[in-house]
């Protein structure tokens, strides 16, 4: 789906009470956002963010206890899909005082799904996504950007566009999986911008950047927690021979011409 439609009027915002678990860089750029929004953001996670918290006028709890007390109308889960189930499995769940909405934001789907639906009193909300942006293509808004989303378990609809959470993931192991292994593969060969790139070469370079910007333990996660992704691997390992057995092929035969 897009996150808002050029051709239809914006539907007027509620102001929310937002809750973020983890407050890395996605955590941030999220906060910012919704922070223009005009929501109330608090955060909390196992790094101490307080000081760039209070830079961002954004209460930091370093204990979790009186975040999970503090109202929420969502919380938002922004940790690392290594640690999601850590993460929430040391979280004192029953010291939620309301009916919240979860809402995961990481890059597998069924992943998060299944730990939160296990996790998770039966009276709280999921609503699992992926936003298919980030801080720099976000960084003008989110206007028209493409966001995934799977309504787990939500009794207050609202104005949405479902892909489950099964589809997500096959379509993420192609699309975002596939796009970090090449440019994981790229850096591990060292390609740097040149003096003669072509718009092609400077592609690669992008790509390579945009994966390498990313910590491995997302990469990672990426394949962990994806089902989906092992196979694609594989898909990229035997392409790679064929073509690389096409090439072969080509050259023995021209080598046998020119020996003729």
């Amino acid at each position: 789906m897009s996150s808002s439609s050029s051709s239809s009027s914006p539907l007027p915002l509620q102001s929310l009470k937002i809750g973020i678990v983890g407050f890395g860089t996605f955590g941030q750029f999220l906060a910012k956002t919704m922070i223009k929004q005009g929501h109330t953001t608090r955060a909390t996670s196992r790094t101490d963010y307080s000081q760039l918290c209070h830079q961002l006028d954004v209460p930091f709890f370093r204990d979790v206890i009186p975040f999970l007390e503090a109202d929420n109308d969502v919380i938002l889960i922004c940790t690392s899909i290594l640690s999601l189930s850590e993460v929430l499995n040391s979280m004192p769940l029953h010291r939620l005082k309301r009916q919240t909405l979860f809402v995961d934001v990481l890059s597998v789907k069924e992943h998060p799904r299944n730990v939160l639906l296990q996790v998770l009193p039966e009276n709280m909300d999921v609503l699992c996504t992926h936003p298919m942006f980030g801080p720099e293509s976000g960084k003008n808004g989110w206007r028209d950007l493409p966001l995934v989303y799977e309504k787990v378990r939500v009794r207050n609809e609202t104005r949405m566009v479902e892909m489950s959470c099964e589809e997500h993931d096959k379509v993420a192991a192609r699309s975002q999986f596939l796009s970090h292994s090449i440019g994981r593969i790229l850096a591990e060969m060292g390609i740097e911008s040149t003096s003669m790139n072509t718009k092609s070469f400077e592609t690669l370079v992008k790509l390579k950047e945009s994966a390498t910007n990313d910590s491995f333990d997302l990469f990672s996660g990426l394949f962990i927690h994806n089902r989906f992704a092992q196979q694609e691997l594989m898909n990229l390992e035997q392409s790679f021979e064929k073509v690389k057995q096409r090439l072969l092929k080509k050259m023995s035969e021209q080598q046998s011409l020119s020996s003729v």
